[in-house]
């Protein structure tokens, strides 16, 4: 991709699941020449996505990395790049011979990014783990559900996403900005505990406040207030009620057909459950499009709860170009939005190791290099 704030960075991503994966799609999306190293041989990944938003804007080339023929490849593109990602545990990397240390003998210059649940060191370290996992060890888990039940996961938004992809985005944008001045690169390592840990940051700043003493469930936040809550509606469908300051409180009860001054103050704890009771009674009379119909306008903090199906279709998102259509796949758009340098429209993500020979061309093979590549079985 020619376009947006990144265009000129050259990256190299060795295949993973999620966490980089997404770093390297929203670098992409933002201009990056990112190059996604596959395996050579097709068909291997259990969890392959066909048409993945995931993998959109890069091309991918195929590499046994298995054979010392396939590892030269990969280090003689690092030496032309500015950032290598990679979402390996601990040590996989170092055993392909494409860790750092090897990475930056060829090119010192090179931010080499890499993301993981437990983080390079520790004590769970080589241990296996999923989202769930490095949440509930970071204290993202345990506030997140209703009150007396179990928490609940968040999907893998928190630590994949937000806490993986995101982090080691962030992290990798700091690193490339210091090396301007040093014309060093170095490793970021970015842990998904960790990263996970970062984004509750606001909830300990809470707790010591004393604004959090409930149990999950039982906080402004969690759903423990009337206020700060989702409803179910008429249709059976739901909304979001995110009424806080006293004002939008007002504008939501009128929204609803109530006098706000015959109710009693909204942010006594000991009032919570008879204004829930109130505001389901109230909400659960319309149909979710009418209780949107009805709060237009004002400051009520009452919109629909959308499927990831419906979202696209929204007029907000719509009018922002908030979603995608990228052969045919819905998704979300490249962002966050820039004035001069936005990103291009996202192309599809192309067939494991579909651009072999184009990449390899471009970065100085010559034809016969990749016939004899291609006999040892180093590249697809």
């Amino acid at each position: 991709m020619s376009a947006g704030p990144l265009a000129g960075l050259r990256v190299i991503e060795l295949a993973g699941l999620a966490p980089a994966p997404f770093t390297c799609t929203m670098l992409a999306d933002l201009g990056a020449e990112v190059v996604r190293v596959d395996r050579a041989t097709p068909g291997e990944d259990v969890l392959g996505i066909n048409e993945d938003p995931l993998m959109r804007s890069r091309r991918s080339i195929g590499v046994n990395t298995k054979t010392a023929e396939g590892v030269e490849v990969v280090l003689r593109l690092a030496e032309q790049a500015d950032v290598l990602i990679e979402g390996f545990r601990p040590g996989v990397a170092e055993r392909m011979g494409l860790g750092p240390e090897a990475v930056h003998a060829r090119n010192r210059g090179l931010v080499y990014g890499r993301v993981t649940g437990w983080g390079q060191d520790g004590p769970l370290a080589s241990s296996a783990g999923h989202d769930i996992n490095y949440i509930g060890l970071s204290g993202a888990l345990e506030p997140i559900g209703r009150s007396g039940q179990r928490p609940v996961p968040p999907l893998n938004l928190v630590a994949d996403f937000g806490g993986g992809g995101l982090y080691l985005a962030m992290g990798v944008l700091a690193a490339l900005y210091e090396r301007m001045s040093s014309g060093q690169g170095q490793v970021v390592d970015a842990s998904m505990v960790d990263g996970s840990a970062m984004l509750t940051t606001h909830l300990h700043g809470l707790r010591t406040a004393g604004l959090w003493a409930g149990e999950r469930g039982e906080n402004m936040l969690d759903g423990g207030a009337p206020f700060y809550d989702t409803y179910e509606t008429a249709d059976g469908k739901y909304v979001a009620v995110g009424a806080i300051e006293q004002r939008f409180w007002r504008d939501l009860v009128t929204v609803l057909g109530l006098d706000p001054d015959e109710l009693p103050p909204h942010i006594d704890v000991n009032e919570w459950s008879e204004l829930r009771e109130t505001l389901a009674g109230e909400i659960s009379r319309y149909t979710r499009d009418e209780l949107v119909e009805r709060a237009a306008g004002t400051d009520a903090c009452l919109t629909p709860v959308l499927s990831p199906a419906e979202a696209p279709e929204h007029p907000h998102n719509v009018a922002r170009q908030t979603f995608v259509e990228v052969d045919g796949v819905p998704q979300p758009a490249p962002g966050p939005k820039f004035d001069r340098t936005p990103a291009a429209d996202p192309e599809a993500a192309p067939g494991k190791g579909a651009d072999t020979t184009e990449v390899l061309t471009e970065f100085g093979y010559d034809a016969q290099k990749l016939q004899e590549l291609r006999a040892a079985g180093a590249i697809g």
